[in-house]
This record gives structure tokens, sequence and C-alpha cells, in this order.
């Protein structure tokens, strides 16, 4: 089954007092290049959703983040009332002293005094995770669902110019017999045109023609070119990433294509070649983006 690198994935969960938002985007890439938006309160478990990612995954370039909305009043600042007491009651003997009053800015001067205010760091709580961890499987499973939905479009894509392929190979045929009797002719007219034609040895005319003809002759690469069509349909077929390899399987099928158009030497193959490497192009195109 073939896959996309491109895809899109949410996920939502509401805890006691907040809201959990877990989104996943990939594009393609030659390798899994992650990139995380997490807060600070379930950071230390990033090397943990690198791993969920890497093990779903597997290639692309991934966006993924953790999106948190309060639901109600939550703080982690406590106030520290004994320490209030002990200020205020202190600056009230140094006021009477002074003979100052004690007012609401009294309050406010106290509130701004070292350890008046205690940060605690939040914790991520294990019952709490175990639900996001869900929510991040919920998004994974999305993103998939949508890679396997593009995935679908590639491989109709790539089928249809792998078929223009296989067809325009199957073309060929019939101007193989034409381009050897061209090439034959073409060759005695030289011989024509030459002072003593009369003193040609055609034995071994005979042999030089056959061997010239020998290294035009495409049998081998027409033999391999469909071994490779064959073998990228097969490996299309199969549930596990394949992208690599299929550009790889097309690389072969380029090099046998080019070889062809080397050796063609007649008109009308050259253009069923370049229609082939058109159609190729279009297939590496798609695979760029194939998992």
């Amino acid at each position: 089954m073939l896959k996309s690198m491109t895809g899109y994935g949410k996920a939502e969960c509401e805890l006691a007092l907040k809201k959990i938002t877990v989104e996943v985007r990939s594009l393609n890439s030659k390798v899994l290049d992650v990139n995380t938006r997490i807060p600070g309160v379930y950071r230390e478990k990033e090397l943990e959703i690198r791993r969920e990612l890497s093990d779903r995954l597997t290639r692309g370039k991934v966006d993924f983040n953790i999106f948190v909305e309060s639901l109600g009043v939550e703080s982690n600042s406590i106030i520290n009332s004994s320490m209030v007491k002990s200020y205020f009651s202190q600056l009230t003997d140094i006021s009477k002293e002074l003979n100052l009053p004690v007012t609401e800015t009294t309050l406010q001067i106290i509130m701004q005094l070292p350890e008046v205010v205690k940060t605690t760091r939040d914790e991520p709580d294990e019952d709490e995770w175990k639900i996001i961890v869900d929510t991040i499987h919920e998004a994974l499973d999305a993103i998939d669902k949508f890679r396997i939905q593009e995935g679908t479009s590639l491989h109709n894509d790539i089928i249809t110019n792998l078929n223009t392929i296989i067809n325009l190979h199957e073309q060929i045929g019939p101007f193989e017999t034409e381009r050897a009797a061209k090439i034959k002719e073409r060759i005695l007219e030289g011989l024509k045109e030459l002072s003593s034609p009369e003193g040609v040895d055609h034995n071994r005319l005979e042999q030089e023609m056959i061997f010239y003809l020998e290294k035009l002759d495409i049998n081998e690469e027409k033999i391999r070119l469909t071994n490779h069509c064959s073998y990228f349909i097969e490996t299309m077929g199969l549930d596990e990433p394949v992208g690599k390899k299929l550009g790889f399987i097309a690389q072969e099928i380029g090099r046998e294509i080019n070889t062809m158009g080397s050796k063609a030497n007649h008109s009308e193959m050259q253009k069923i070649v370049i229609g082939m490497k058109d159609a190729l192009e279009r297939i590496k195109e798609q695979l760029l983006n194939a998992l």
C-alpha cells in the first residue's frame, strides 16, 4: 500500500480544568524531521512523544503541537498567608512607632516582598497523561488515514504514467525491422559512392554490418525495462514504506530508456523514447512525496 508523506491529524480531549488539542502535520522529506511544540508541564515527555512519532510516521517533515486551553480557574501560584501576616504585623508596629497610617498601600507593598507568593512547578499527572497519550494516538490515526487517502491518489497517478511507459515500449517493435533495413540501405548507398566498390569484400561487409546492427540492438534493454516495470508494480503492493525503493527502481527504468534512446537511430523511436522519459519524470515527481 502506497502512502503519502503529506498528512494532517487532529484530536481533542477535556480534562478537569483544561482542554487538550493535539495536531500533527507532515510534508515530504528524505528523512524523519520532527519539530515539537509542547507546553512546559509535558516537556519531560518529549522523548516518549518523539519515539511514538518515529514508530508511526517513519519519514517526513513533521510538526507536532500540543495546545492547552484553560476551562476554569487554575494557577500554580500560591500566596503564603503566614508570611503576609508576619510582614503586616511588623509593618504595623513600625508604622505606629513612626506615627504613620496603615493603608491599602501597605498590603500592596507586602505582596511584592520575598516569599509572599510561591510558584509551584507543575508535574504531569500520570492518569491525565494516559488520556493525553490516547489523544496523541487518535491524532496519529487521523494523519495515517490522511496519508493513505493521499497515497491512493499517488498510486493511481503513478500507475497511469507507468502504463504509458509500458504502452509506448510496446510500440517500438514495428520500427525495429524498419530501422535495420534503413541502416543497411544507408551503408550500401555509402559504398556505392566509393571510388572502387567492386573491390569490397562482401563477406567481411556482411560481418561488419551484423556487428554494427548488434551494437544498436535494444532487445536486452526492452527485456530489462519490462522486468523493472513489473517489479515496480509488485513493490507498490507491499504493505510497508516503499517510496525510497520505488525511487531506485525508477532510476533503473530511466537507465534502460536512456540506453534505448542512444541506440535508437530512428526518428519515430526517438519520439517514443521522449514520451517514456516524460512519463517517467512525472512518476519521479510523485515519488518525492511517497512514504
